[in-house]
């Protein structure tokens, strides 16, 4: 199905502006759980980034901590308190850590990719668990951010991240739509069909796969950031391996055809996460496994694989319509030659 970028970024900037609008209107508790859903979304979205060129990062924590660490400590060390400038700077944090390693994880696929990505989250959590500098175990506090150098009261602390997190999450939700519906995304769908055919065709695969990494990173890292800023605390749990299993998890019940599906699924990820601690303790775990085991057998495309197919229904309907028309209309004047 054919997407003009202004009409994707139309789409995409009403539905921010419908959701920034019910944000009044949302408990306190829905307005956290939806933040949450934002800043993990993304990071999972980076995750459907890499799917779409054939390979999954396992350790997508590596970013989301590296973002997180990198607001925090500007935070706390020079005193920076944006709200925005502390996102940016953790998708800078995300690609720095992450970059440095895409040239080398480019080469692998499959099950390699994957182990590499989560080997690399568990040494920067071995990193941050023995670093007394950057809180050791237990991390740090920071404090609560400002807006363009307005202080945010308690009351309004909550709905004022909700609104930082629905435009900065639904921009990169537009870009990254824009970006999948472009030649370069169209290509990166032929490499995990065909790697072969596009280099033949004067593609670089590894530069593909590459500069999705790093793509991934900087998105995961402004979840990171995002993540920090409404917790107001950062460990090194944020990079245990655990943390990753959630995004590819996200991603897994999303599926790679939509975007606006990562954060669906996100979103009842986290409600799921949430009831499951309230009713049922200790058993967050068990909820997760048998809800993909649901998933996995009903749903093998993803949430994103649902309406793609009434997409694809409805535009070969027409098609099918008139070639049953030509075809009715072919064997009367068949009859009538008769």
């Amino acid at each position: 199905m054919d997407r003009h970028p202004l009409r994707t970024a139309l789409a995409g900037i009403v539905l921010i502006a419908v959701l920034a609008a019910i944000g009044p209107l949302l408990p306190k508790w829905l307005l956290f759980l939806s933040i949450m859903a934002a800043s993990h979304g993304v990071v999972s979205l980076g995750i459907v980034m890499l799917m779409r060129s054939g390979v999954v990062s396992f350790g997508q924590g590596l970013v989301f901590a590296g973002g997180g660490y990198a607001a925090a400590l500007a935070a706390r060390h020079f005193g920076i308190s944006d709200a925005f400038v502390l996102i940016a700077l953790g998708g800078v944090g995300g690609v720095v850590l992450a970059a440095p390693f895409a040239p080398l994880l480019s080469r692998y696929r499959g099950i390699f990719f994957a182990m590499l990505t989560l080997a690399l989250s568990m040494v920067l959590y071995g990193v941050l668990v023995k670093t007394d500098a950057l809180g050791g175990s237990d991390g740090f506090n920071m404090s609560r951010p400002t807006v363009l150098g307005m202080k945010i009261a308690t009351e309004n602390a909550n709905l004022a991240l909700y609104w930082i997190a629905i435009v900065v999450v639904g921009l990169i939700a537009i870009a990254a739509r824009i970006m999948f519906d472009s030649v370069g995304g169209l290509v990166s769908l032929a490499v995990r069909e065909n790697e072969l055919r596009v280099e033949y065709l004067g593609a670089s695969v590894s530069r593909i796969i590459a500069s999705n990494f790093v793509a991934a990173s900087a998105i995961g890292g402004v979840g990171g950031a995002l993540t920090v800023l409404a917790l107001g605390h950062i460990e090194p749990n944020f990079s245990y391996w655990t943390t990753s299993g959630e995004f590819v998890f996200t991603a897994i019940l999303a599926g790679h055809h939509s975007v606006l599906a990562v954060f669906v699924a996100s979103f009842v990820l986290e409600i799921v996460r949430s009831f499951s601690n309230l009713y049922f303790p200790n058993t967050w775990q068990l909820a997760l496994g048998l809800f993909l085991l649901v998933v996995i057998r009903f749903v093998p495309g993803g949430l994103g694989s649902l309406w793609q197919r009434r997409k694809v229904a409805a535009d070969t309907a027409p098609t099918k319509a008139a070639t049953a028309a030509v075809a009715t209309g072919g064997s009367a004047g068949t009859q009538g030659l008769r």
